[in-house]
Order: C-alpha cells, then sequence, then structure tokens
C-alpha cells in the first residue's frame, strides 16, 4: 500500500473519530437538557404544591367572605364600635378585647362591676372593640365566632350580659372551644331571653364575621400593643400601674363633676 493510501485512510479515520467525539458531546449536551427540563419540571411542581399548601394554612376568608352587616346600635368609625351606657355621659372609655384573652378576662374581672356601676349611673360611656388576635397567634376561629356571637348578642339587646358570660366561661387560651357554635349557644342560655332562633341562626350563619373581621383589621392597623387596650378619654389607663378600680371610679366622677 502506498504511503498516500495510507495517508488517506488514517485522515478518514481520524475524521470519523472526531464526528463520533462530537456525536458524544451533542448527545451529552441533549441528555444534560432533558435532565435539566426535568428537574425545572419537578421544581414548579413542588412550587405548586408549595403554595397550595401554604395556602391550605391561611383563612381564606370563605367563612367571613360576603357584606360587611354591622350589629344593631354599633357606631364609630365603619360602625365598629358596640355602645354601652348613656350618650350625655362625659367620660368615654374605649376598650379592645378579645374573647380567647385571659389578660381580656382578668381584666374584666377586676374591673367590671365597677365599669356596670358607672355606666348604669349615666357617668361613662363604653365602646366595645372586638379583636381576633389569639385566632391568630395560637390558631383556632374561637375568637372570630364569639366575636360574631357577641355581635348577635347586641342584635338582640343582650350585649352587655353575653360578653360578661363569655368572659366568665372562657376556655384555656390554646383551647379552642369557642370555635364550638354548640358551646357559644349553650352558653347564651345564661342570659335570659337571648336563645331564640334569630340568635342562634345569627351565630350558625356567622352573620357579622365580616365585621369581626374589618374590626380586626382596624386593630392590627390601629398601633395597638395588644388586648386589653383600655382608653379613657383618649388616655390609656390599662398601661398605667397604678391604676385600679377605684382609681378609674374617680377619675370618671371627677369628670362629671
Amino acid at each position: 500500500m502506498s504511503e498516500k493510501n495510507r495517508e488517506g485512510r488514517r485522515t478518514a479515520r481520524q475524521k470519523l473519530a472526531a464526528e463520533r467525539e462530537k456525536q458524544k458531546s451533542r448527545d451529552k449536551r441533549r441528555r444534560a437538557l432533558i435532565v435539566g427540563a426535568s428537574v425545572v419540571g419537578v421544581l414548579g411542581l413542588a412550587a405548586v404544591i408549595g403554595a397550595i399548601a401554604a395556602n391550605a394554612g391561611k383563612d381564606d376568608g370563605s367563612e367571613s367572605s360576603g357584606p360587611v352587616v354591622a350589629p344593631s346600635g354599633a357606631q364609630g368609625k365603619d360602625s365598629l364600635a358596640i355602645p354601652v351606657g348613656k350618650e350625655s355621659a362625659k367620660s368615654t372609655l374605649v376598650i379592645w378585647e378579645d374573647f380567647r384573652c385571659p389578660a381580656c378576662k382578668a381584666f374584666e374581672l377586676a374591673y367590671r362591676d365597677t365599669i356596670h356601676e358607672l355606666t348604669d349611673a349615666g357617668q361613662l360611656k363604653v365602646e366595645y372593640h372586638l379583636a381576633t388576635i389569639i385566632d391568630g397567634n395560637m390558631g383556632g376561629t374561637g375568637s372570630r365566632k364569639a366575636a360574631n356571637a357577641a355581635a348577635c348578642a347586641q342584635d338582640a339587646g343582650k350585649f352587655p350580659a353575653y360578653h360578661d358570660v363569655l368572659f366568665t366561661d372562657q376556655p384555656a387560651e390554646s383551647d379552642d372551644a369557642y370555635a364550638d357554635e354548640d358551646k357559644l349557644l349553650d352558653l347564651a342560655g345564661k342570659v335570659d331571653g337571648l336563645d331564640t332562633t334569630a340568635f342562634q341562626e345569627c351565630v350558625k350563619n356567622g352573620t357579622h364575621n365580616s365585621w369581626v373581621e374589618k374590626s380586626n383589621e382596624a386593630f392590627r392597623s390601629g398601633g395597638f400593643s395588644g388586648t386589653p387596650t383600655v382608653l379613657l378619654d383618649g388616655k390609656n389607663v390599662y398601661q398605667d400601674r397604678s391604676m385600679t378600680p377605684a382609681k378609674l371610679k374617680q377619675l370618671v366622677e371627677d369628670a362629671n363633676k
């Protein structure tokens, strides 16, 4: 075989080897693209699943969707305050509360009798605002459902008495007992004339749920540090360490002189 022919065959083998290497490179890139696309697809699916899972833990508003229905007689901005006492009273006590809040119960048990005495005497008007921060902190719906039930009691003209019952019988903070509507209806039996068909339907239908959510939004945007927040004529008296029921009574009586 001539040197020329051997050189030609060597060149052909080299070209073939080079072509095979190119083909291997193309195949490698193709496999990388396929794997990459598969990974992207899996990650995309994981992202979708993650988003669904994340949203599953959030309140989708299904129970509180619909028009905001304020309870009868509600006053103030967006009708978010439930008033107790005479309009002519010279002092106003604004109270932000959550029916699952232990500190709110402690405040109520300590100051309730004095507040009732002052409102009955026409010296104090109380504006109750309802929040649901324990639902957010501990999970559950008891704060919202109890607040809705209290608003239903306001419709029936029985708010003060039912409000007091809810705090007297308040479950442990970690116990979302007020999420059970039957529990709320049972407690209504402790208030004369409250356990009516209209009240039962209002509680079961969540008539005021959207109103409660709007009230809670107002609390969150109000710059308050927590519940209870108690303002006497604009001054935060709950933060006053020297405050007592007797001192509160004196302040109100002095304002009414």
